[in-house]
């Protein structure tokens, strides 16, 4: 069974959880020019390869979930993947939850980057169905409205998460929308 990344559950209510995330490591890459449905998949080749050895050890690296795709301001001098489209995103596997940054193997191709991400207080709500723009816009847009009527202060962009592989069918997959929120 693939390893899933861990949280604690502080807050349950009707549509979304407020969930506490360690910190933990992702490998990630950044997509420009991509349509949100088509970013993941072009920035796969590139993340499965170094959990595949494509890695300075040449070590295979266990698959986990989720994978998590965020649209928003990329650095200027964040390596890149260009591909044809108008979205820029960054696409992340999250790394299994032993692995420490200084620990895991570095990566070899230049777009493909390790970064730790500090313990975050995350809303985060679950839907079914395909990774489409108009499910990405429905259910984020839903989630803020909860979290504002929550009286929450909602801190960076929303990402969102992907649990299962793509051939698991439509009304079975589990999906997320994740963010931030102030302590």
């Amino acid at each position: 069974m693939t390893e899933q990344q861990p949280y604690e559950v502080v807050r349950d209510e009707d549509g979304w959880q407020l969930r506490r995330y360690p910190a933990h490591v992702v490998v990630e890459t950044t997509v420009r020019g991509a349509a949100f449905e088509n970013a993941a998949n072009r920035a796969f080749a590139l993340l499965a390869g170094y959990i595949k050895g494509q890695n300075t050890r040449r070590e295979s690296i266990a698959m986990t979930a989720p994978v998590v795709q965020s649209a928003q301001k990329i650095p200027m001098t964040a390596p890149v993947v260009q591909s044809g489209g108008d979205g820029a995103f960054v696409v992340a596997f999250v790394l299994p939850a032993a692995m420490r940054e200084v620990d895991a193997p570095v990566p070899t191709h230049p777009e493909v980057t390790l970064r730790t991400v500090p313990e975050q207080l995350v809303a985060a709500t679950r839907f079914s169905g395909r990774w489409t723009e108009q499910s990405r816009r429905t259910h984020r847009d839903e989630l803020l409205g909860r979290l504002s009527a929550a009286g929450l202060d909602v801190v960076g962009e929303p990402r969102f998460a992907r649990f299962d592989p793509p051939f698991t069918p439509w009304f079975l997959r589990r999906n997320e929308v994740l963010v931030d929120v102030a302590a």
